[in-house]
């Protein structure tokens, strides 16, 4: 009988980032994740991959940006820009030890360190959007996370392995079915030129004529559960209230309201946090959105103030200022790449070229999600 973590490792090594022999692939996480990266490592090797793993000890960011000097800060480690470049696979395994670690540093410093990787994340971003750089993000269980979603340990583990259904008898075949059904959603979206989300505290419009709305079906994000575009930039119009915190960098904005015309935020509110938004707003290209999408994980039906479960909410829709993504046919560049929840499950409609195609958080023209 293979644990929990085996299925985690066999998950992601063979559906996620689909590695086969040969495959240059670079592994990151910190060291409390040593337990599910011993096993990932093991599934690489078996499958023939050359693995090179990078492990973070505690507030070793934190270190870097409180003590570096201009030249530390804008050092760009060479592994790092290898990997980003010339590597086939690349499997992110968030495992904080401290959420918080780098809330309080000075935004200067943040914003040389982001300058200094503009070169590294441009290349992951070209390469992701083609896939000749395979890539994977995922989660392993630990006390800070759990905290940060108001569970026990135990729970937050179950929490985590339930989402990416390793619970069940084949997790492959079950992302499969995910797939499948998520595929009559992009199929349809396609079709279409102009999408609306109206809401509570939401009416805001744009048009996706020449972009690709994706069905992410866990082999970019483990777990997964939703369908995205990147809209054209000049065509956002309206205004949208965000009604789960929005989380960046450590920090928590709540309440947040975005007024939007052609394309640029001209306003923004906040009930609190409203000094962050106003720094993020003044980064290169934070005042277009890179993304929109909906949730589509129903089996997700909490907040966890972690984006890579939220953003699949079922019953939400999502937006994110700043970078594009370019396999979406996105422009729009910038460090930043923030995405934002609200609730559709209550009053929320989508229409598709002026046809309501969901309501309530429900899809109108396709049978229920794969359970």
């Amino acid at each position: 009988m293979k644990t929990v973590l085996e299925k985690y490792a066999e998950l992601l090594v063979h559906y996620c980032l689909e590695i086969r022999e040969g495959d240059k692939f670079y592994l990151k996480s910190t060291t409390l994740a040593e337990p599910l990266v011993r096993e990932v490592y093991r599934a690489a090797i078996r499958a023939g991959a050359n693995v090179e793993v990078d492990l973070e000890f505690r507030e070793k960011g934190r270190i870097l940006l409180t003590e570096g000097r201009e030249a530390q800060l804008g050092y760009v480690p060479p592994l790092l820009q290898q990997a980003m470049e010339t590597f086939d696979a690349y499997l992110y395994i968030r495992a904080p030890f401290n959420l918080r670690e780098e809330q309080n540093i000075g935004p200067e410093k943040m914003k040389a360190r982001q300058n200094a990787l503009k070169g590294v994340n441009k290349a992951y971003f070209e390469r992701t959007a083609t896939r000749a750089l395979k890539r994977n993000l995922c989660q392993y269980p630990t006390q800070a996370a759990a905290q940060e979603a108001g569970m026990s340990l135990e729970e937050y583990e179950q929490f985590v392995y339930g989402a990416c259904k390793l619970y069940d008898d084949d997790p492959v075949q079950s992302w499969v079915n995910v797939r499948n059904w998520q595929q009559q959603i992009t199929d349809l979206l396609n079709s279409r030129n102009e999408v609306h989300y109206k809401g509570d505290g939401i009416d805001i419009r744009f048009h996706t004529k020449g972009r690709t709305w994706i069905n992410s079906d866990g082999q970019t994000n483990m777990p997964s559960g939703e369908v995205y575009t990147s809209p054209i930039e000049d065509s956002v119009n309206g205004v949208i209230r965000f009604s789960y915190p929005a989380i960046y960098m450590g920090h928590e904005v709540e309440d947040v309201t975005l007024y939007v015309k052609d394309g640029y935020i001209e306003k923004w509110e906040a009930r609190r946090g409203k000094d962050f938004l106003d720094h993020i707003f003044q980064m290169d290209g934070a005042r277009r959105f890179g993304e929109a999408a909906i949730g589509t994980n129903y089996n997700i039906n909490r907040l966890t103030k972690n984006i890579l479960f939220d953003e699949k909410i079922g019953g939400t829709v999502h937006m994110a200022i700043g970078q594009s993504y370019l396999q979406a046919g996105g422009k729009n560049e910038s460090s930043v790449h923030w995405d934002m929840i609200t609730d559709m499950s209550r009053s929320g409609e989508i229409y598709a070229d002026g046809e309501k195609i969901y309501e309530n958080g429900q899809f109108l023209f396709v049978g229920p999600p794969p359970a």
